[in-house]
């Protein structure tokens, strides 16, 4: 998951199921301005790998908000 930030700040990207249920937080700290780039190894929170399917992730930062759609093959 690539993006880039105008301004350094607080980031938090969060990954949930189709049902809108937590599966992943990703991101939950201060990044720098610039480009970034995370990848998901397809586990849970608790650490447990999750099914192939669709999921959604969501990034806030400083007042921007974005939900995308992704597939998870295995």
């Amino acid at each position: 998951i690539s993006y880039s930030l105008r301004v350094g700040g607080q980031v938090t990207m969060r990954i949930y199921d189709v049902a809108g249920r937590l599966v992943k937080t990703l991101i939950d700290g201060t990044k720098d301005a610039g480009p970034h780039q995370h990848t998901w190894d397809g586990l849970n929170n608790l650490g447990n790998p999750v099914a192939s399917g669709i999921y959604f992730y969501r990034m806030d930062a400083d007042g921007f908000s974005e939900t995308k759609k992704m597939i998870l093959l295995k």
